[in-house]
């Protein structure tokens, strides 16, 4: 007679991943052709974040057109803006 062994695992969610990146930078795509970098602080189910040491990025409409960056130390961002959230690779 075999024996199994069960292991007990908690449920994970895809936010469970953010977790991981809490106090390292981020890279944050948003709604609107902007991105946002910096560190994050703290985020919530809704993926509302807080960003220190933040860097906004505004693109133009076309290729030509610079974008617009402002820097700021501390920036809410609200979840429902969010399209995607990635580590910075160093």
């Amino acid at each position: 007679m075999s024996t199994i062994q069960t292991e007990h695992h908690q449920q994970q969610e895809p936010l469970d991943l953010i977790r991981f990146q809490l106090d390292e930078y981020v890279i944050v795509k948003l709604r609107g052709a902007r991105e946002l970098t910096g560190k994050l602080q703290g985020y919530d189910s809704h993926c509302n974040m807080v960003l220190s040491d933040a860097t906004e990025t505004i693109y133009g409409e076309s290729k030509e057109t610079q974008p617009v960056i402002k820097k700021t130390d501390m920036v809410f961002v609200r979840g429902d803006s969010v399209i995607l959230i990635s580590p910075v690779l160093d």
